[in-house]
């Protein structure tokens, strides 16, 4: 993060912050390795809330840059009250305020939905921006239907499943956590809780009872690339795939997703076909343009099947 890459990404937030969005986005995806030395950096709105995420340690000179810019950007936005610039490349991704009070919590909107954010206390905010179009995409599809979301994590696409009419949706994590924030989630959107379930459970050992709840027409699978003693996506991820001739009603459909740059369309492609030989791959949703990537594969993968 030289001096050139420094003054780019200044020249970036600066069109970004000119009129900031009127919902939560991404305003730099350095990520997506389009700008030549901040690939480890990104930028989010969050709605008055500037979120600035480092994933790798810079020097002393390349800090003493670039938060005196942070700030100057942010005093200058009318509607920004906050600056938050998050350390991910420690251990606990120690989060500084670099402007406004802290607070642990924050409601946002997307798509007319309210989701509660965590700040500066953990490594995500509890949800996942790039996925905005998936979550659009299960709302138009989710009426009158019932739907497993599997790796609910706080339940972004119940939240979006229910807004679209379903009929029931069976949300599956084995972070409990995560299950009570998308519970409080459903809450502040106003959502009738019955039509909603909740297991904290591994995955690998309850498939009894995310059969119960089935059969389904809509089954999400949206899991991490890995998870310490649960899951590792490239071993994993075709157990779950072959169960789902008994989960799924004839018709059904099924978005499968994978977020590792190093795994691309034609694992998740090759592995229904092995394992679920019924559903055949249909599309690949687009990426929010906010989320641009040097490599077509490098970026968030959902793949639709029926």
């Amino acid at each position: 993060m030289n001096t050139d890459a420094i003054t780019l990404l200044h020249q970036h937030l600066s069109r970004a912050l000119q009129t900031p969005p009127t919902e939560t986005r991404r305003l730099f995806h350095g990520r997506g390795r389009c700008w030549p030395g901040l690939e480890q950096i990104t930028v989010d709105w969050l709605q008055g809330v500037v979120l600035v995420s480092l994933f790798r340690e810079p020097g002393a000179d390349e800090l003493a840059a670039l938060k005196p810019m942070l700030l100057q950007l942010a005093q200058a936005t009318a509607q920004a009250h906050s600056l938050i610039l998050q350390h991910r490349y420690l251990p606990d991704s120690h989060a500084e305020w670099l402007l406004g009070e802290p607070v642990d919590s924050w409601l946002i909107d997307e798509d007319g939905l309210r989701y509660q954010l965590d700040l500066g206390r953990k490594q995500n905010i509890g949800l996942f921006l790039d996925m905005r179009y998936g979550r659009q995409w299960v709302r138009e599809q989710a009426a009158g239907k019932r739907v497993l979301n599997l790796f609910a994590y706080t339940c972004g696409f119940s939240l979006a499943a229910i807004a679209g009419g379903a009929e029931h949706v069976v949300n599956l994590d084995m972070a409990r956590a995560a299950l009570s924030r998308g519970r409080d989630n459903h809450r502040h959107n106003g959502h009738d809780l019955d039509r909603v379930s909740f297991l904290g459970h591994e995955l690998f050992k309850s498939w009894g009872k995310v059969k119960r709840g089935g059969p389904y027409e809509l089954i999400i699978i949206d899991p991490p690339s890995f998870q310490k003693g649960s899951f590792v996506l490239t071993q994993d991820y075709r157990k779950v795939l072959r169960k789902l001739p008994e989960l799924l009603t004839e018709g059904g459909v099924v978005l499968a997703c994978v977020n590792d740059p190093a795994v691309g369309s034609d694992f998740l492609i090759q592995s229904m076909a092995e394992e679920a030989p019924g559903l055949t791959f249909q599309r690949r949703l687009a990426n929010p343009p906010e989320f641009p990537d040097a490599a077509a594969e490098g970026g968030l993968k959902a793949l639709v099947f029926a």
